[in-house]
């Protein structure tokens, strides 16, 4: 398979180096100083192409990869205000995108089982619940596409919380209890120097507290499963989820 690596950061580079391991080849590769080779003709040389840019740079890579026609693995986060429209623009068109906001295989295992816990919490009311999540000082977005997800499985299966609210510093976490709504699902948001990722949700009653957590140890995971997306994608038309791929029953 011939691959386009759209960003070629810490992610991008251990992408690579995933994707020749499993016998790929890396056709060519954009980053923030040769955006302007971001071509059709490019972009053709490829079988997908995968995206880890910035949330500045992802919507128009995604929109050169639709009109070259080429599939488009996506974990870039924080742009998924135009999900509608590119889920529109990808259903008619013969091309297809996959997306997620964290390929790892461990952490989709995770975000299946929270929702199966989540259902049987919905029957012990005394129990509240709240997401944490740290990552490295490098990311941009907060709170991480991975705590979104985790607590949009919440909500979806969890009778008594309608939406998240995020904050963002220690501080500020110290201090959200008392500003958190019953309905509300606080993420809590922490930021520390070179931890890939950790996530952790806490149900906590007078009695006892309930810990579900995934503790990334490296990037490698994510990259693995980015890889495994893009080998999955291929023949496909259409608009997918990493939920798709995985398919757990």
């Amino acid at each position: 398979m011939k691959i386009a690596l759209l960003g070629y950061g810490k992610m991008g580079k251990i992408i690579e180096k995933i994707a020749i391991d499993r016998k790929h080849e890396i056709v060519f590769k954009i980053d923030h100083d040769n955006q302007d080779e971001l071509t059709a003709e490019n972009l053709q040389m490829a079988d997908v192409a995968i995206e880890f840019s910035t949330p500045g740079t992802v919507l128009n890579n995604i929109e050169q990869c639709l009109n070259a026609g080429v599939p488009v693995v996506v974990g870039t986060t924080g742009w998924y205000n135009s999900l509608p429209k590119l889920k529109e623009q990808y259903e008619r068109s013969s091309t297809a995108l996959l997306y997620a906001t964290n390929f790892s295989v461990g952490v989709n295992i995770f975000f299946h089982i929270n929702k199966v816990l989540a259902r049987m919490m919905s029957n012990y009311p005394y129990y509240d619940v709240q997401v944490e999540e740290i990552h490295h000082t490098q990311k941009l977005d907060s709170p991480s596409g991975t705590a979104i997800t985790i607590a949009e499985g919440i909500i979806e299966n969890l009778d008594s919380k309608k939406e998240w609210i995020n904050s963002l510093t220690v501080d500020d976490a110290e201090t959200a209890d008392d500003n958190v709504k019953n309905d509300q699902l606080l993420i809590e948001s922490f930021r520390i120097d070179s931890v890939p990722g950790t996530h952790t949700v806490i149900y906590d009653s007078e009695v006892d507290s309930i810990e579900f957590k995934h503790t990334a140890h490296n990037r490698n995971g994510f990259a693995l499963g980015a890889v495994l997306a893009a080998e999955w994608i291929q023949g496909k038309k259409g608009f997918y989820s990493v939920e798709d791929m995985f398919d757990f029953k």
